[in-house]
């Protein structure tokens, strides 16, 4: 079968498309899809580039989220059967772990599909039925799979962990990103007022939207910081999400409110940030870590998708023999939301 590989670490000309990967079969318990969609995220990236500790089986299949079409079910599946078009969820719970379906999965031993887990952009993919929900005819395969990794991270960190409440003024750092525009979606959907700091007029057109209510261009407005503090009356925001890492970190401390929450998933421009405690402590913040999502996120944001609710984000679709031009745009941040690719 042909799948989108990674032959090592390092950079782009690492990536190729494999053609003879045997096809994988069912265990009890598994199932078969024949793929449709897969998307990236920045962990590909991270994965490609490789970090210690990290010991891959090569080639590597890319790519956490995905949607395709039953193909073969193993013994013991009863939720499924051949034909049945699916989503899938991307964390994998080992099957004895004590944390399975207690709603912490996220918190135990997990693998993530495309980090230590083989991925999904490959024709054929055998998972656990559990990571598995029936996907509705008007969903399209692309956007399913933009909806999975991206949705679940923002929605564990802003409703489950940060516990997001109507009314509340949120500071989203960043617009492009897939998580971003997702966060953007269901800060909205929460009754929020959301102001988010975007990188170029294009993206803060795009935030809007989405449903923004203030953007704020730091090309043009390179300390937004102090211009935000000033737009707030010297308050802050009772919710900052910030994804971003070393380069904007202490600028959101800074306009997280008295008694504010700054959530955090990822640090896209590096994990090692210096800060002032003082203003951790004086403000009685609280700095909310989460990542990924248990099952009954993945169903519940997925529902809200499904209904219309939220809308995932594509900025561009590539077909499975250019996963190398797609990581490209991904790493240049060249697109407005998900990098999708397409599997025939």
């Amino acid at each position: 079968m042909k799948a989108a590989v990674i032959n090592g670490h390092g950079g782009l000309e690492v990536i190729s498309l494999a053609q003879d990967l045997p096809i994988p079969e069912p265990g009890a318990g598994e199932v078969r899809l024949r793929m449709k969609a897969a998307a990236l995220n920045r962990l590909d990236l991270f994965v490609r580039v490789g970090w210690p500790g990290l010991n891959l089986h090569l080639p590597h299949v890319m790519c956490a989220d995905g949607a395709g079409i039953v193909d073969k079910a193993g013994d013991g599946v009863t939720a499924f059967q051949p034909g049945d078009r699916v989503c899938i969820d991307p964390t994998i719970v080992p099957p004895d772990s004590p944390a399975l379906m207690t709603g912490l999965e996220n918190q135990s031993r997990i693998a993530i599909l495309g980090e230590h887990h083989p991925g999904v952009a490959a024709e054929y993919v055998v998972l656990p039925q559990r990571n598995l929900l029936k996907l509705p005819d008007h969903i399209s395969f692309e956007a399913a799979a933009a909806a999975g990794l991206v949705y679940l991270t923002a929605w564990h960190s802003m409703i489950t962990r940060g516990g997001l409440r109507a009314g509340e003024t949120v500071l989203i750092v960043g617009a492009g990103g897939g998580v971003n525009s997702a966060s953007i979606q269901i800060a909205k959907l929460a009754g929020c007022h959301v102001t988010v700091v975007g990188s170029s007029a294009d993206k803060c057109l795009k935030a809007r939207e989405l449903g923004a209510d203030v953007t704020l261009n730091r090309e043009e407005t390179p300390d937004w910081a102090k211009a935000l503090y000033k737009l707030t009356a010297k308050q802050g925001f009772d919710v900052v999400v910030d994804n971003v890492g070393a380069t904007t970190f202490n600028d959101s401390i800074r306009s997280t409110r008295i008694g504010g929450r700054l959530l955090v998933v990822g640090a896209t421009s590096g994990p090692l940030v210096e800060i002032d405690l003082r203003q951790v402590f004086f403000r009685h913040m609280s700095i909310i870590g989460s990542t990924r999502a248990p099952p009954e996120d993945f169903v519940k944001v997925m529902i809200l998708i499904f209904d219309g609710r939220l809308q995932p984000v594509i900025g561009a679709v590539f077909p499975l023999e250019d996963a190398a031009q797609a990581q490209a745009t991904l790493a240049n941040s060249d697109v407005f939301g998900k990098v999708v690719l397409t599997i025939t």
